[in-house]
């Protein structure tokens, strides 16, 4: 099971992983204080979940901003929100920049499983999310 695993993993190496291999060390999983050691447990088990998320949207920025540049697209990518990206793009750029983002943010990093980008368009972030 993988919390079983996870944590034995933490307790052993003293650190838990990415699947980018990005370490999140883990001082008080060993601790005798419980409350400090379930935290850290808590962590652990957390961190090859949602580190992997912020691994895959920070390469799909990085692949991004270089397919704006490469295709000389003035789009702006301006917040990054947890796994939301947000742009400022021309109208002209719009289906392009729709584009980009899909196959990029879809292929960042390869998983056994696909990732399904969903994407809005709107004048602000409330227009764009209706």
């Amino acid at each position: 099971d993988f919390i079983i695993r996870t944590i034995a993993e933490a307790k052993e190496k003293g650190y838990v992983t990415t699947l980018l291999n990005r370490r999140r060390y883990l001082p008080e999983i060993n601790s005798e204080n419980r409350r400090m050691r379930e935290f850290a447990e808590r962590t652990a088990i957390n961190t090859p979940i949602q580190g992997t998320a912020a691994d895959l949207i920070k390469v799909a920025m990085i692949r991004i901003w270089r397919q704006f540049k490469n295709r000389r697209l003035s789009a702006k990518m301006i917040m990054q929100v947890h796994d939301e990206l947000v742009f400022e793009v021309p109208k002209a750029e719009v289906e392009e920049v729709k584009q980009v983002v899909r196959q990029e943010m879809e292929n960042a990093i390869q998983l056994q499983v696909p990732v399904k980008v969903d994407i809005g368009v709107g004048a602000n972030w409330l227009e764009a999310h209706a």
